[in-house]
């Protein structure tokens, strides 16, 4: 198996050296300052809820995730928010699961810095089971930036959120492309 060196000397300079093979084989690394991102450390979660949340009649509510999957820059925190350390554009998936749903109207938002950024689907129906999901891409600046999840429906009554058999209330995050 043939590998790269990479060697550097006092004055800053870097050197690769790749193996003589047939063929040609490019890396491009940004002319940027600061770390060069790969798929093997680029930040990501997966959170998902292990018990009902109740969500009331005609609120923004914020969904609880107490489960990590993973996180590998230990960003999500307090079971609710998403903080990530390296500044980019990060692809955001979430689906929440309502039980015993009677709702004329239900829907979920990502929120960017304590306010609403983009809508997940809408639903106007009734069922035992409703799901809503939905995906965007956003840019955080890897210091301040953050994002949540709130619930909203306008049954009348409380909603509740359900946990479900296969973790059907979840919230994921990835960087997609670094600043």
């Amino acid at each position: 198996m043939s590998s790269i060196v990479i060697s550097g000397d006092t004055s800053g300079a870097v050197t690769l050296a790749a193996p003589s093979v047939a063929g040609t084989n490019t890396a491009t690394l940004p002319a940027a300052a600061g770390t060069v991102m790969v798929s093997g450390n680029m930040p990501t979660f997966s959170a998902y809820n292990t018990s009902s949340q109740s969500v009331s009649n005609s609120t923004n509510t914020k969904v609880l995730f107490q489960t990590k999957e993973w996180d590998t820059t230990s960003s999500f925190t307090s079971s609710t928010t998403y903080t990530p350390t390296v500044a980019g554009y990060y692809q955001l998936n979430a689906n929440i699961s309502f039980t015993g749903f009677s709702a004329n109207a239900a829907y979920f938002q990502f929120y960017k810095n304590g306010s609403a950024y983009k809508v997940g689907n809408r639903l106007q129906t009734t069922g035992q089971y409703t799901f809503l999901a939905g995906s965007c891409l956003v840019y955080l600046n890897g210091s301040t930036d953050y994002v949540e999840i709130y619930a909203f429906q306008n049954s009348g009554t409380s909603q509740n959120i359900d946990y479900g058999p296969v973790n059907e209330t979840y919230f994921q995050a990835t960087l997609v492309r670094a600043a």
